[in-house]
C-alpha cells in the first residue's frame, strides 16, 4: 500500500488542523493505520492508531483529548483531527499502516508502510 499524507500547515496556538492520509490499494480496509510525528532534533514518536474498522483507537498521552483519529474505508482515507494545538505539536506528521492492531501499536518498527510526511507548525 502507498500512503500520501496532506493537510499540514502553519497555525497559531489554539487553532485546529485536519490531516489526511490517502492510501492506494484495494486492501486499505484491512490495515491498521497510525499517525506518528517527528519534531526537529527529536525521535519519531507515536501519536494515534485506529483499527481496520475504526472500532479501536489509542492515543499518546500528549494528544489524548485534543486529537481524534478516524477513517473512511470507502475513500481509502484516514484523518487526524487536531484541536487546541500547542507549539510542542510542531513536527512532521507521518501516517503508517500495518496488518493488525497489536499491543505494540506505538512502536515504529511494527509498521510496514509509511507516507512521506506533512509538516505542522504551531506558532505561539
Amino acid at each position: 500500500v502507498q500512503l500520501q499524507a496532506s493537510g499540514g500547515g502553519l497555525v497559531q496556538a489554539g487553532d485546529s488542523l485536519r490531516l489526511s492520509c490517502a492510501a492506494s490499494g484495494r486492501t486499505f480496509s484491512s490495515y491498521t493505520m497510525g499517525w506518528f510525528r517527528q519534531a526537529p532534533g527529536k525521535e519519531r514518536e507515536f501519536v494515534a492508531v485506529i483499527s481496520w474498522n475504526g472500532g479501536s483507537t489509542f492515543y499518546s498521552d500528549s494528544v489524548k483529548g485534543r486529537f481524534t483519529i478516524s477513517r473512511d474505508n470507502a475513500k481509502n482515507t484516514v484523518h487526524l483531527q487536531m484541536n487546541s494545538l500547542k507549539p510542542e505539536d510542531t513536527a512532521v506528521y507521518y501516517c503508517a499502516a500495518r496488518d493488525r492492531l497489536n499491543s505494540d501499536y506505538d512502536m515504529i518498527l511494527a509498521y510496514d508502510y509509511w507516507g512521506q510526511g506533512t509538516l505542522v507548525t504551531v506558532s505561539s
